[in-house]
């Protein structure tokens, strides 16, 4: 199969970001050409380049602040892989994203987007795909037999990725300089966790693939797969149940949300075919 290019921007204050970063690096659809961090401590870029190491990838990381003071790394990446030395070993997250994007690239984004909002500083970005985990589609977009419990009944919602940093999600969202804008909503990753099934499907072929082997070591049963989710979306289109028709994503009163608009070359996720989404994450 055609390897799809793939810069992934995450953070390491939760484990489901890690957790895509060990797919990325030996998943058979993936070409992984960089990973940025946000904010980019030390800490997170030692983590960071502990994963790369793993899997022996020599590519690029890219920091937002190397200088930032906290750690920002949960007590899950230490439980899992024991003490890992900080590094510095990063360059500004702006130029990597800049040097490695371009219109053949998907960025996947995982995180608040401050790499990605001062790349778009530059007039000379270009980016063929984002795939964003965040964003949110309500009542208005997502068929009632779509829509998880928590969400019925609202049009608008926070979103952790995109309040991290609004004036960038609001840049990328209008930017003309990224050909096509594929998010995965609140709204749906909220439903996918890390239960028996999946276990089971990567214990059936773990041996194939180090980080399916990783994974299930050390992934916690019932924890959030939001950005597995994207990840898989972004190698595999048929993960995702599309919302019909464009979008034009907004802000309002500190919440996200969707209203139908053409022209927008945005769309929004609005269900999984958790079929697929397992078979997509279990290739080898």
């Amino acid at each position: 199969m055609t390897k799809i290019n793939l810069v992934f921007d995450m953070e390491t204050g939760d484990p489901d970001d890690y957790l895509t970063l060990l797919m990325l690096l030996d998943h058979p659809r993936a070409n992984l050409k960089a990973v940025t961090v946000t904010p980019g401590s030390p800490h997170q870029i030692g983590t960071v380049r502990h994963a790369l190491k793993l899997f022996n990838a020599n590519i690029p990381v890219g920091s937002f602040n190397i200088e930032h003071p906290k750690e920002c790394v949960s007590g899950w990446h230490y439980k899992a892989f024991g003490q890992i030395a900080p590094s510095r070993d990063a360059r500004p997250g702006h130029e990597v994203l800049m040097e490695h994007c371009d219109n053949d690239t998907t960025l996947l984004t995982g995180a608040p987007l401050k790499n990605l909002g001062r790349a778009l500083d530059d007039p000379d970005f270009r980016l063929g795909r984002w795939v964003a985990q965040g964003g949110f589609a309500g009542d208005n977009i997502i068929d009632e037999a779509d829509r998880l419990p928590q969400f019925d009944g609202k049009i608008t919602c926070p979103t952790y990725n995109f309040n991290g940093d609004p004036k960038s999600a609001l840049k990328a969202l209008a930017s003309s300089n990224i050909k096509f804008k594929s998010l995965v909503s609140k709204n749906v990753c909220h439903g996918v966790f890390y239960d028996q099934e999946i276990h089971d499907a990567i214990g059936k072929v773990k041996d194939k693939r180090l980080s399916l082997q990783l994974i299930h070591k050390h992934a916690d049963m019932g924890k959030k797969l939001h950005d597995p989710l994207a990840a898989m979306v972004a190698l595999n289109g048929h993960v995702a149940n599309w919302a019909y028709g464009e979008v034009e994503v907004y802000r309002e009163r500190g919440e996200w949300g969707s209203r139908r608009k053409s022209g927008t070359k945005t769309l929004i996720i609005s269900s999984y075919n958790r079929e697929v989404f397992i078979n997509t994450l279990c290739e080898y």
